[in-house]
């Protein structure tokens, strides 16, 4: 499995990976909405070693207390049926996680499923003081640091890209 950045011959496939894996296609809109109006951070995607398009993931800002601090925001990832389970998307978020760090992005949040996303490190936001901007469970809205020290201090409102208002 090779994980690398998305390349503009990924757009196309990536869609069509979204459209798959979720119940409508609103994360597929989100993230071509984002593309287009110079919200993605980081976007790599997982292929198999015949070169298919297997996973994919993807970062945008979020505000804390309406200030940008470089946050980011994991929304979304994806995994073909086939590939679920075998650490791919575990595997994506390893490798965002150490490139936003590099880039000197210092904290990362994601709106998931709490029995997975603590294996890539999450914990509660709330833990820190953090609340998410749309009535969601306490468990499902998670932070991870990704520069040691980056949370200190930090507390409030985290908010995504306006983008997520549409889906």
């Amino acid at each position: 499995m090779l994980i690398r950045t998305e390349a503009p011959a990924d757009i196309l496939p990536i869609d069509s990976l979204l459209k798959t894996v979720f119940d409508t296609e609103a994360e597929a809109n989100l993230v071509m909405k984002l593309r287009e109006n110079g919200n993605r951070t980081l976007s790599l995607v997982a292929c198999s070693d015949e070169g298919e398009l297997i996973g994919h993931l993807f970062f945008s800002p979020v505000t804390v207390e309406g200030q940008d601090d470089n946050w980011q925001g994991l929304a979304p990832l994806a995994v073909k049926p086939e590939y679920q389970r075998q650490g791919i998307g575990l595997a994506l978020m390893e490798e965002a996680k150490s490139i936003l760090a590099e880039l000197g992005y210092p904290v990362a949040v994601v709106l998931g499923h709490s029995d997975y996303y603590p294996k890539a490190g999450f914990v509660k936001a709330s833990e820190h003081g953090l609340n998410c901007s749309w009535p969601v469970p306490d468990e499902a809205f998670m932070v991870v640091e990704l520069i040691p020290g980056s949370l200190a201090g930090k507390s409030g409102l985290v908010e995504y890209s306006t983008e997520f208002s549409d889906i």
